[in-house]
């Protein structure tokens, strides 16, 4: 699996999406694992070798999105994915999505490394105002991190996701270009 070092920070970098086979068969593993999937919004799909090299495919061709893997700096293992969707250049405004598929790494800061580095990345080198996301309510690891890294709380969607059963609210949250301030990518030249 090649990856490239596109925002390095102190213990990950973050590569541009591949399309290699061993990447393939990781997010197809994730996207089974409702430890991943219940947090995505994706518990109710299933997801084939097939479908995901698809859409790994479309992904990598896509040049509008900027999505990553997160790699460990050390063992240049994959452990999750990060990225920013849904531009709106007028807006200068984006969405942001995040998972560590790996669970070995979860609860141990690295989401919020990767979250500050693509929030660097978006704010200084796209010249983003406005970058938001979305959680489901009960996802309180999640919520704390998105706090920690600066986003505010900006509402809910009342009962929008249905999993295993019931009902929950959405959260939505954002952050401004002048509320991130922070100095992640260890690689820029400038």
């Amino acid at each position: 699996m090649e990856h490239y070092k596109k925002l390095v920070g102190d213990r990950i970098y973050l590569s541009p999406k591949g399309t290699s086979d061993e990447e393939v068969e990781k997010f197809t593993e994730w996207m089974n694992d409702f430890q991943v999937t219940d947090y995505t919004g994706r518990s109710g799909q299933i997801t084939t070798l097939l479908c995901e090299k698809e859409w790994l495919d479309n992904a990598a061709k896509n040049t509008e999105n900027r999505n990553f893997n997160i790699i460990e700096l050390n063992s240049d293992k994959l452990i999750g994915t990060i990225g920013l969707e849904h531009f709106n250049w007028i807006e200068r405004s984006s969405v942001l999505g995040i998972f560590i598929g790996d669970s070995e790494y979860r609860n141990n800061g690295y989401g919020t490394e990767a979250i500050n580095l693509l929030l660097e990345y978006g704010f200084k080198y796209l010249n983003l105002h406005s970058i938001r996301l979305s959680l489901l309510s009960i996802n309180e690891r999640a919520h704390k991190c998105y706090l920690k890294c600066g986003f505010k709380d900006t509402g809910f969607s009342r009962e929008e996701i249905f999993l295993n059963g019931k009902y929950y609210d959405k959260l939505h949250m954002d952050i401004l270009e002048y509320e991130f301030n922070g100095d992640y990518i260890r690689n820029k030249n400038i």
